[in-house]
């Protein structure tokens, strides 16, 4: 995004008396003073004018991580090459004291000696000179685009390569032009190449190698591509096919036909084929990714194909064409602002790894221009300008001029580039979010099974570890609430938070979380740190160590340090932004996430004791210590839904959920503290466990007896005593009633 027209205070200004001259631009003994929109200082040596020193943050929105600015210097000869440029000013937390200050420095000065002038200049959008340091992304990609957007924007405004005016005889502007729909004859191999029609660049293996040694690495040319050097390491052709004379001779009029009834109204689609040792798809790319070896530029726009444009095909049908290892059908992204009359170019990078976490890459460019014999004068377009009033002769091609304010010279945003290039992220952390999501709904049926709800959890907090925290980078920290709030207060803007995808994506989440599970969603199961903690307590507890378990009392004062620190923070936060970011280094997630312990000894040190008292103490940083912690329990009490379900003798008498907790989040009058739970499921567990639950136990025991069927009475012969019979002598003998 361009800077305002009119900015109320100039960046470059404040930092006027701090420049010297020879340091910053190379042969100038002064600079002159701030003019112009955006505001630069003409850089003098004696009366010789040499170029432009502005700052970054004059000409483009370039706020970071943190939202506030970050200044860059930049030196711009009139020429269109940067020849100095130096960081002034940042408040980068990664920056401030998880990156050494001076690979930032290095990765700035890669861009000194790039022209922005001529057909190969960078775009917006291309990959950057130097690589990306991990850890430091976002911030590391704002500063390059700033740097590629500035310089572009500066030569358009002050017109840098172009003279004053036109000439009174300077040719016209040629009329607009448009495909003509209406050619449809079809054409040989040969011929179409002849023609333009389909553009060709073979690389060889030798050219390869001597391009990396010339790419002012040194270590990029230790390990050359090997083969012949005449070899061939790739032959690249391309054409656009959505011109139906071109289309029908290399895809056939079936294929053709079945394509144009697949594009939209004015969408185009290009043909790329190639043969060689390399491919321009890249052996990493996977369904749903994006094609990063190759990306379409023109002018000032830029934009890679994604799956969904991508189509295989198994032969080019123009007759003489050779057979190809790849043939690929793209159809122009609709959100791409495309012209196909208008010369384009098909940008190749090929990496070379240096080390685990470092590679070195160039560019390579397949130019391509529509033949004037495929298109038509657009009868629609208006009267075209004088040469006067729109064109410039650079010396070497007659351009046309980009006035100042051009929109429709901006690629798209930097935010809407990152998220592009981290669509398969993007779509694991949501599967990830949607399946938590899922266990906390089920809850019940999960806890029901012991040992699979235990496996599962090690399982999510291994994922939320390795690939959200070590790999992705994404751990939230009190950092972003310090840099939120503050936005809230001076200048809020969605991008600034849009420019680390996985980030935001966990912030919505965790915001929306808090409603329906308070904390527990994130601290329990989706921080990379905490995870970090339980992990290693669950191994610490299959050795033996020993748990020290705190009294409830001694546990819930401890407890309130870590609002403390948080408060602490966040009043240092309205006293200076930069300071409560390097105090809040009391936070281990810098160096054991984002920067996997590389760093300096304190640093380490400090989280290794945090980690050992968590071998004893489970997630002892967490409960006592953690700022973020502390922010997002505050806010508990929004928390509309209760989903942890308690029995009436939990607490009275029982204490079995109390004592198993392993953060003790329940007192033992039963209740289960909001602030301090992590949702863990494991009271869930018990509530349901027919074994270790007391109440089931002694429920089940009196269904048991309930149940029990009645004693079945004793069928048994008793044997009856006879009486003795009563002889009378003047009777018969009779017998008792008993015996009849």
């Amino acid at each position: 995004m361009l800077a305002p027209p009119a900015m109320a205070a100039s960046r470059l200004a404040d930092f006027m008396p701090r420049i010297n001259p020879a340091e910053i631009f190379p042969g100038a003994d002064r600079l002159g003073p701030v003019e112009g929109t955006p505001p630069v200082a003409r850089a003098y040596a004696g009366d010789q004018a040499l170029g432009y020193v502005y700052i970054t943050s004059d000409v483009v929105n370039t706020r970071g991580y943190s939202s506030f600015p970050i200044d860059t210097l930049i030196a711009l000869s009139n020429e269109g090459t940067i020849v100095g440029a130096k960081l002034m000013e940042h408040h980068e937390p990664i920056v401030l004291i998880g990156i050494p200050i001076s690979k930032v420095e290095h990765f700035i000065s890669e861009y000194i000696g790039i022209s922005y002038l001529g057909e190969n200049a960078p775009r917006p959008g291309s990959p950057p000179p130097a690589d990306i340091i991990s850890g430091a992304t976002v911030t590391l990609l704002v500063i390059g685009d700033s740097i590629t957007r500035s310089a572009h924007s500066i030569i358009r405004h002050h017109r840098i390569g172009q003279p004053e005016g036109g000439t009174a005889d300077a040719p016209s502007v040629q009329a607009a032009r448009i495909i003509d729909m209406e050619k449809q004859d079809v054409a040989g191999w040969n011929e179409l190449l002849d023609s333009g029609a389909v553009s060709r660049m073979r690389l060889t293996i030798g050219q390869l190698n001597q391009a990396f040694a010339e790419s002012g690495r040194p270590e990029a040319a230790q390990n050359p591509q090997p083969g012949e050097p005449d070899g061939t390491f790739i032959d690249l052709y391309t054409a656009i096919v959505s011109q139906p004379a071109i289309g029908r001779s290399l895809l056939g009029d079936a294929e053709y036909d079945y394509l144009r009834q697949r594009l939209k109204p004015g969408q185009q689609a290009i043909l790329i084929a190639g043969n060689g040792v390399y491919s321009f798809k890249g052996s990493g790319y996977v369904r749903g990714g994006i094609f990063d070896r190759i990306e379409i530029v023109q002018d000032l726009e830029s934009f890679h194909f994604t799956d969904l444009n991508h189509q295989r095909l198994a032969d080019i049908m123009a007759k003489g064409a050779p057979m190809f290892k790849e043939i690929a059908l793209f159809t122009v992204p609709e959100t791409a602002a495309f012209d196909p009359v208008m010369p384009w170019r098909l940008q190749l990078m090929v990496q070379r790894v240096l080390s685990v976490s470092e590679k070195a890459f160039i560019t390579f460019n397949l130019n391509y221009a529509l033949p004037e014999t495929y298109t038509k004068p657009d009868p629609d377009a208006p009267p075209p300008a004088p040469a006067s009033q729109a064109v410039a002769d650079t010396g070497t091609t007659t351009q046309p001029v980009a006035l100042p304010g051009d929109e429709a010279d901006q690629a798209p945003a930097l935010w809407k580039q990152i998220w592009a290039a981290k669509s398969g992220q993007v779509a694991v952390l949501a599967a990830a979010l949607l399946l938590l999501v899922g266990v906390f709904f089920f809850q019940d049926q999960l806890v029901r099974r012991e040992v699979f709800y235990q496996r599962f959890r090690m399982a999510y907090l291994t994922f939320a570890l390795v690939w959200i925290g070590w790999y992705a980078s994404a751990q939230l920290s009190v950092v972003n609430v310090l840099t939120f709030t503050s936005a809230l207060r001076t200048d809020f803007r969605w991008e600034y938070f849009l420019m680390d995808p996985l980030v935001f994506i966990l912030w919505i989440a965790t915001a929306i979380s808090l409603v329906f599970w308070n904390r527990g969603a994130f601290c329990g199961w989706l921080c990379p740190f905490g995870a970090l903690q339980e992990l290693t307590n669950k191994i610490a507890k299959f050795f033996h160590v020993p748990q020290v378990k705190l009294s409830y009392g001694v546990n819930n004062r401890l407890a309130a340090l870590k609002y403390v620190i948080f408060l602490a923070l966040f009043g240092v936060s309205f006293y200076e932004m930069a300071l409560a970011e390097k105090l809040s280094e009391i936070e281990p997630f810098k160096t054991a996430i984002i920067l996997k312990f590389v760093r300096d000894w304190p640093f380490v040190v400090f989280a290794i004791l945090l980690l050992i008292a968590g071998l004893f103490i489970e997630r002892f940083f967490c409960r006592y210590l953690c700022p973020l912690g502390a922010a997002l329990a505050i806010p508990t009490r929004l928390r509309i839904f209760d989903w942890l379900r308690r029995y009436p003798m939990c607490g009275n008498p029982c204490q079995r959920c109390a004592v198993d907790c392993p953060v003790q989040a329940i007192a033992p009058e039963g209740d289960i503290h909001p602030n301090e739970c992590i949702q863990c499921l494991n009271c869930q567990m018990l509530y349901h466990h027919n074994t270790k639950c007391p109440h089931l136990v002694q429920k089940n025991a009196r269904l048991r007896r309930d149940k029990a069927p009645p004693p079945e009475a004793a069928i048994q012969a008793t044997p009856v005593a006879r009486r003795p019979t009563v002889r009378s002598r003047d009777t018969e003998p009779t017998e008792s009633p008993s015996s009849t």
